[in-house]
């Protein structure tokens, strides 16, 4: 065995002549065990807290999403359509048509899109889940319209088949006024539903059948503004989007989920590493009691070390009998910690024993990049502490 580690391993188990030598160490070794825990616990936390705002985000876009490259509308041409279908990487895709318009609803106006799909396109967007009030589109009903919580709310609508939700939008080549009769088309809806995902969707979408939509806008019924489309299980959408962009060419934008939303998941990386960050400074704040406890060790231990180096041990030698016992105390720190976090993880997500309000849990989720990362992270801090107290030792010193 290493005479080093050895002896280090001697004096992290026998008790210390100096009874405050043993407090400190048990405190910088539970400072050690309560920053590791809290560290694993955070980063679970934010990664739950990451996947509960995603699957909102999945209730509003595909996997991927193919739009013109040039101008809002396209063809769906049969090509088009013969090259989805033969495509193994997806599952299902369905046809959209979106346009700004404008709404009216007994006196009360809102601006906001339609958005018209068709009868697959609860096969690659599951909005249906995000519905409170009512019910998803009905085939017969052509007529009636799934309403934003947001749009709801400032036109103060419910689930009404009497009055009519009427929608304007500007004919082609005119001025959009929706004042001026002669130059908006119009139709009549009913609200058979509201859904509620997140404010930005809310207060922007009206979903409807797509040859409503077709009608009102005076579009034939192949012309779209884009394609949705779900993914086969297994099949990474960063690389079936490369694929079917070098397969459509550059008249077409093929973008993933992520692409679509790239603020958003910018945000949320960003909130990641400043979390971690803080709490890493906090790990580092309760490592230095274990500089600050085996500085007192060594001093402990000052007339051991002169014996040491009498026999012939060298300084480097004697330097990394610290080395080895702080990264001892770190590391036992790391096991216990760790182990506390992945419990305590276990346990809310089990159990919900902390919860926002009466029905929504605070989310977590246990996942092997956060035990790497704060095994990581602890080891680098330990062994970078070790080293910072162990270079006290010197010949001047045990002279």
């Amino acid at each position: 065995m290493n005479f080093s580690f050895y002896i280090a391993k001697r004096y992290l188990v026998s008790t210390n002549s100096n009874n405050a030598i043993n407090i400190i160490t048990i405190i910088a070794t539970l400072g050690a065990i309560v920053a590791t825990a809290a560290l694993f616990v955070v980063l679970s936390g934010f990664s739950g807290l990451k996947e509960f705002s995603l699957s909102f985000v999945k209730a509003a876009d595909p996997d991927i999403k193919i739009t013109a490259t040039t101008g809002k509308t396209f063809l769906f041409s049969d090509s088009l359509d013969n090259t989805l279908k033969h495509d193994k990487s997806i599952f299902a895709y369905t046809k959209i048509l979106e346009e700004r318009a404008f709404f009216n609803y007994r006196n009360k106006e809102h601006i906001a899109f339609i958005k018209g799909v068709d009868e697959n396109y609860l096969n690659v967007v599951r909005i249906d889940t995000a519905i409170i009030v009512g019910k998803w589109l009905n085939p017969d009903f052509p007529y009636g319209v799934i309403v934003g919580n947001g749009i709801a709310n400032k036109l103060t609508l419910g689930i009404d088949y009497l009055d009519p939700l009427t929608v304007y939008v500007p004919k082609p080549g005119t001025t959009y006024d929706p004042s001026i009769s002669s130059l908006v088309t119009s139709i009549e809806t009913r609200s058979t539903g509201i859904f509620a995902i997140i404010d930005d969707v809310d207060s922007k979408y009206v979903y409807t059948y797509l040859p409503i939509a077709q009608e009102l806008l005076q579009y034939p019924l192949n012309k779209i503004s884009g394609i949705s489309i779900k993914l086969a299980d297994g099949v990474d959408a960063k690389d079936c989007a490369k694929e079917l962009q070098n397969t459509l060419g550059s008249s077409y934008k093929v973008q993933t989920r992520a692409q679509l939303n790239a603020v958003f998941y910018k945000m949320l990386n960003t909130e990641n590493l400043v979390l971690y960050f803080i709490f890493t400074l906090v790990l580092i704040i309760a490592l230095f009691n274990i500089i600050g406890a085996i500085i007192m060790m060594i001093l402990d231990k000052k007339s051991n070390l002169k014996t040491l180096l009498n026999l012939g041990t060298g300084i480097k030698e004697l330097k990394k009998i610290f080395v080895y016992q702080g990264f001892l105390l770190t590391l036992f720190g790391l096991v216990v910690g760790l182990a506390l976090g992945i419990i305590l993880v276990f346990l809310q997500d089990r159990f919900q024993l902390f919860k926002i309000n009466e029905v929504l849990a605070y989310p977590v989720a246990f996942t092997l990049k956060n035990v790497l990362l704060v095994v990581v992270t602890m080891v680098v801090l330990g062994y970078l502490a070790a080293r910072i107290a162990s270079s006290r030792i010197n010949e001047t010193m045990l002279e």
